[in-house]
């Protein structure tokens, strides 16, 4: 092996991103890692300065010229696309008129790894760039690892928000979910309403069938109110035989009034368990948020449970709208009934 191919294959490993030139500033020899930035390019015979467009320091044209920036730090970038630009430094070569440039990305590595593929493998391997490539690495695993582990933290405070605000037997929404829910209808000031639903006789299918009866009941109610309703709707089971209904941008009574009378009807159809029919209904009390004074969420659902203990003297199965006339209906009636339960004691 003759003495420049010797230094050739010394200089490939300490520094692959080199390039030697003659005394008249063409090519004789670049680096591997040089060469892999430009594989369809022959660099050896090219003039540098026709590869490379110097930056810093300025108005460059010749070799004697690039001579003269011996030991000044390089600024430079290819000519032809893409224009990656490179740091480098030089070295005169006494023997023969000519230089070596050892080249680098500089501050420009991550870019330079990532758009010509390049691995530690393309560099020295006493480079800080391995150093940097191996804490890039790193970084990228631990952002990755951070950014899993945030999504199972995130999927399980969304689990653990949903379950505290579910009701387990039927898979509805619970009171807390509603008391988190009403405020911030209120406070978006868009006009919605509330339904508040009790079963009637529900009382006596637990007293007769058992337990396992009520909860199928309550499971089938659920179902029901769910068909009858939209995905923004809310439905909630607040009591053991309770439920609360919300429902956002909806004005017309006529609306309300149509799902309300579907939903008597369909609970009203007996539901078979055991082999045995449980016979129930419902009645249904109705406060609208443009009409409640003051718009709070206890005077929601007190016009809404005023509403359904008017369904409930009606005669059950059927559905009242709130109207502050019968607050002071209602007082009369359980004065009344006050009385009689008295007089009959008495």
């Amino acid at each position: 092996m003759g003495k420049l191919e010797c230094l050739y294959d010394t200089l490939d490993v300490l520094c692959p991103m080199h390039v030697i030139l003659n005394a008249t500033g063409h090519v004789v020899h670049a680096g591997p890692t040089l060469r892999k930035l430009r594989p369809d390019a022959t660099m050896t015979g090219a003039r540098f300065l026709e590869l490379f467009e110097l930056n810093r320091p300025r108005r460059v044209s010749s070799m004697d010229q690039l001579l003269e920036t011996q030991g000044v730090k390089l600024h430079l970038r290819f000519r032809d696309e893409p224009q990656t630009t490179l740091k480098g430094v030089l070295v005169p070569s006494p023997e023969d008129g000519g230089a070596i440039i050892n080249l680098s990305f500089g501050i420009s590595i991550l870019d330079g790894v990532r758009d010509y593929a390049l691995t530690s493998a393309d560099f020295a391997a006493t480079d800080l760039t391995i150093e940097m490539l191996y804490l890039v690495e790193a970084k990228s695993a631990a952002m990755e690892a951070s950014r899993k582990l945030n999504q199972r933290l995130q999927g399980a405070m969304i689990a653990a928000e949903e379950q505290a605000f579910t009701d387990t037997l039927t898979g509805l929404k619970n009171r807390r979910a509603v008391d988190h829910i009403l405020p911030r209808m209120i406070e978006n000031d868009k006009e919605f309403a509330v339904m508040q639903m009790d079963l009637d006789f529900f009382k006596a299918v637990n007293d007769t069938m058992g337990h396992a009866a009520g909860d199928h009941v309550l499971q089938q109610v659920a179902k029901i109110l769910v068909e009858e309703t939209r995905d923004d709707d809310v439905v909630a089971r607040v009591g053991g035989d309770e439920f609360v209904l919300v429902f956002s941008n909806v004005k017309r009574r006529a609306i309300l009034s149509d799902i309300a009378s579907r939903m008597i009807s369909e609970i009203e159809k007996p539901m078979v368990f055991n082999g045995e029919n449980c016979c129930i209904s419902s009645s249904i009390g109705i406060a609208m948020s443009g009409e409640t004074t003051p718009l709070t969420v206890a005077q929601l659902l007190a016009d809404a449970d005023t509403a359904l203990y008017a369904s409930k003297h009606k005669g059950r199965a059927c559905h009242t709208f709130f109207d502050p006339g019968m607050v002071d209906e209602i007082a009369c009636a359980m004065s009344e009934n006050g009385a009689k339960g008295r007089a009959a004691s008495g």
